[in-house]
């Protein structure tokens, strides 16, 4: 993601990842991965989802796209199915308004 960023002259802006407060999130190991890059992090507060609405609603729709439109099944790797995933959003449900 850093590197596209770069290739696609974005490398002064600010890179955000938000995230709930699920498990894998607020793991240690997560956290830790935050050290070695530019990377700002954002968390919502706990059972708090107004915190970051836009973020927040797309990630639930992402989430339930997984289960209705794609079978992981389908796919050889885990990131063959996100790849998959990211390019039907950026291609076929662009959310402007957002």
């Amino acid at each position: 993601m850093l590197n596209n960023k770069i290739k696609r002259g974005y490398k002064n802006l600010e890179t955000i990842v938000h995230t709930d407060q699920g498990t894998l999130y607020s793991s240690v190991s997560f956290n830790n991965i935050f050290n070695s890059y530019t990377v700002t992090r954002s968390m919502s507060r706990a059972g708090t989802p107004t915190d970051n609405p836009v973020i927040e609603s797309k990630n639930g729709w992402i989430k339930k796209e997984m289960y209705i439109d794609f079978d992981i099944n389908n796919y050889n790797t885990v990131q063959e199915f996100i790849d998959d995933i990211v390019w039907d959003n950026n291609n076929f449900r662009p959310e402007y308004a957002l």
